[in-house]
């Protein structure tokens, strides 16, 4: 039987895993835009890159998504009692306090990151805290100790990195086809033309391919969280209460970034249609309060 241990191991080896994926498919992308620019040197420094921003997600994670999510961290004294609620919830749960980030926008959300329970980050929204009373607040904190605690945040951190760089030079080749780029070479056969066809396709693609990651890193994840949540205050009903008002605010956040969505515990993008939630990052929250409540 699964164990919170196993779930922890698991996401360590998932970890390593789409770390050597990313390098993988950054040598390749950089295998065929050498070959489309002839230019040789774009191979080694795909290398180079690739090796670099693994190492560079691994140690600076928590800094780099903070940033993207426009997140400011705060002191005791501005946010007192959600510190002493995070400090409680981390002691119960046998964890470091981390940091707390805050994220000024009326949508509530929040999240947790880092690589580590020692560098972890818990960050919510002004929104998140307007709406919530003490005993739903503590409903969505102990959901995000619980990330931290089951080693989900080193994994999705590490995807949201990740993806987001393999985006970025998918943009940046787009661009290239549009502004000026490799010149049409006529000793090409019908076999190169193929591959650059089929190399162009990909790169256009490699969004939706990195979204597609960010889903193989399961959904289930959250459900951990909120069944281990729910443990960790002995109330389920304050994180369902929680989950509810949050799946009530239509608005998505002002400020957000697709590479980091699937580390909120809702999705940023708020309320969407039946075939965009075929792509979302999260379970439908409907779902989530009823496994909370058993109905």
């Amino acid at each position: 039987m699964a164990t919170l241990y196993t779930q922890q191991s698991k996401n360590i080896e998932k970890t390593w895993l789409l770390m050597a994926v990313f390098l993988a498919v950054v040598i390749g992308v950089g295998y065929f835009l050498s070959y489309y620019y002839q230019n040789s040197v774009i191979l080694y420094f795909a290398i180079i890159f690739a090796v670099v921003m693994n190492f560079v997600s691994y140690l600076f994670s928590d800094k780099i998504v903070t940033k993207l999510a426009g997140a400011k961290e705060v002191k005791r004294e501005e946010y007192f009692d959600l510190y002493n609620i995070v400090e409680n919830l981390a002691i119960t749960a046998g964890l470091p306090k981390p940091k707390i980030y805050i994220i000024t926008d009326p949508a509530p959300n929040a999240f947790a990151t880092g690589r580590n329970p020692a560098h972890a980050v818990v960050c919510v929204t002004t929104g998140l805290l307007s709406i919530l009373d003490k005993a739903e607040l503590e409903g969505v904190i102990s959901h995000e100790i619980s990330h931290i605690g089951n080693n989900d945040i080193l994994l999705s951190t590490v995807a949201a990195v990740l993806v987001g760089f393999i985006s970025i030079l998918a943009n940046m080749f787009t661009h290239s086809l549009f502004f000026g780029g490799r010149r049409s070479n006529d000793r090409e056969g019908n076999g190169n033309g193929i591959i650059m066809a089929i190399g162009i396709i990909l790169m256009i693609l490699s969004p939706i391919i990195a979204t597609l990651i960010q889903l193989a890193i399961s959904r289930k994840r959250e459900y951990l969280a909120d069944a281990s949540g729910a443990l960790l205050t002995r109330y389920p009903e304050g994180l369902a209460s929680a989950l509810q008002k949050i799946g009530n605010y239509a608005q998505p956040l002002a400020h957000q970034s697709e590479a980091i969505a699937h580390l909120y515990i809702a999705d940023p993008k708020g309320k969407t249609s039946r075939i965009k939630n075929l792509f979302m990052t999260h379970p439908p929250i409907t779902d989530r309060i009823k496994a909370l409540l058993n109905k």
